[in-house]
Parts: C-alpha cells; structure tokens; sequence
C-alpha cells in the first residue's frame, strides 16, 4: 500500500524524518505538497468556509484542502492509500496492517492513530482481520488513516459542502465505513509525552502555533451548528454503546521505532 505524504516545502527536516520512517518500513509514498493559506482551493471568501461550527483560520483551512488533494489522488489512483501528515509517528507494527488491509473490501477508512481522547469502538475485531475494530465515533486526528476510493469520494462530497477542519470532517462522517487499529499504530509527534516516549524530531503544531480567528458577529449561527453537532453526536454515540465501549485507545509501543 502507498502512503500519500502531506507535507510543506518549507518543512524539510518533517519530509526527512517521513524518508526515513517509510524507508524502514519498506513502504512506497509519495510527497504531496501541502495547501497553504495562499493556494487555497476554493480561495478565501468562498461560502464554504462559512460553514462549520466556528470561523475557521486559514491554516486549518489549507490543512483541509491539502487532505482533499490526498483524497482526490486515491479517487483517481482507484487504490486504498495509507494518509499521513508529516508529522505521524509510525509503529513497525503498521507494514503488517497494512498489508491485510490492501486487499480488503467493504471498507471506507481505517483510523491508525490515538491522540489521548475517548473513542466509541466496537467490541468485537474485524472477522477477516482482529487489528481493527468498528469506529463508530471518533473525537480528534487525521495524522494517519488509510482511506479507500469510496471513502475518498464520501469525504470529498461531505467537505464541498461543509468546510470543517479536517479532523472533524473525517469524525462527521458517519456514512463511511469507518474502523480503528487496535492498539494505535501512530501518533503525533507531539503526543510523545503525553505517551511517555522521546519524540525523534521536536516539532509544534503548525495550527496551535497560529491565533484563532476573531468570533464574528454571527456568533448565534455558530453556536446553532455546533449545539446541532453534538446533539447528532450524541445520538450517534447512543445508538452504538449496546455493541461498543468508549475508550481511549492506546498506542503500540513506539520506543523502538526510531
């Protein structure tokens, strides 16, 4: 399986420390040049980015177009591709996910990755492959995901009509067929500590790094989709604790992987 590697120009010591990862792993990738606030598609101004829960920074906004541009090349490729942001910590465990996961079907998208919040997952594995679970919800992450053209297609039809931060686009999209590895195969680079592991290359988040947009004066409008958001959350996660539990996932070991 491909891995589609989304990453700046400017972020050279990120790329290198992806070469070195995917390398390890005997993994084939492909660098794709991320959005920036300059090279947005469709450019600020444009109605969709009106649409999520809250104003939207330019940054989050070009971190979304740049999974589209990964999303498009597994339409167009008619493969499942592994997504990685250049900051994705892999566990060697992944090559052997991986290689189940690529012949599979019925599938749209399979979370790797754990980023220290709850998950409403299923309580029994995958019947043709026990790595992964049923994700039912999700909170947070899209630093490493393997999605499949029809996936692909569904995140591209959700995000032209509702522009949201990447994250949540992929956590909204319940009419995927969406998994999780368990445990974790990757993480952030910066939750190393939170996982109690020296992180190989020290990083910041190229959106917490920014200031949040200034609330607008259409705060109400806001505030009405993001009350709507949780309501249908909530019920998502209502509808599924029967067959699931909410866990935080952990990670598998990553001590070695560097």
């Amino acid at each position: 399986m491909q891995a589609l590697v989304l990453n700046l120009a400017t972020s050279t010591d990120r790329m290198a420390f992806q070469r070195r990862q995917l390398d390890r792993l005997g993994l084939s990738y492909l660098r794709i040049e991320a959005a920036t606030p300059q090279t947005l598609d469709p450019p600020e101004g444009d109605p969709v980015w009106q649409r999520w829960q809250r104003p939207m920074s330019d940054v989050e906004k070009a971190i979304l177009v740049s999974h589209r541009l990964a999303w498009h090349r597994v339409v167009e490729a008619d493969a499942p591709h592994l997504i990685l942001e250049d900051d994705a910590w892999l566990s060697g465990r992944a090559t052997d996910l991986l290689a189940r996961l690529g012949p599979m079907t019925g599938l749209d998208h399979v979370s790797l990755e754990t980023r220290g919040r709850t998950k409403i997952i299923g309580r029994a594995p995958h019947p043709d492959c026990p790595g992964i679970r049923r994700l039912y919800q999700d909170r947070t992450g899209a630093a490493a995901y393997v999605v499949w053209p029809s996936g692909a297609n569904k995140l591209l039809a959700r995000s032209s009509r509702e522009a949201g931060i990447a994250d949540a686009v992929i956590c909204a999209a319940y009419e995927m067929s969406s998994w999780q590895a368990v445990p974790a195969l990757a993480i952030q680079l910066d939750q190393a500590d939170h996982y109690g592991v020296s992180s190989p290359l020290i990083t910041q988040s190229s959106i917490l790094s920014k200031p949040k947009p200034v609330r607008e004066t259409r705060a109400l409008t806001f505030r009405a989709r993001r009350i709507k958001a949780q309501l249908r959350m909530g019920l998502r996660m209502l509808g599924a604790l029967p067959h699931a539990d909410r866990v935080e996932v952990a990670p598998a070991d990553l001590s070695a992987d560097h």
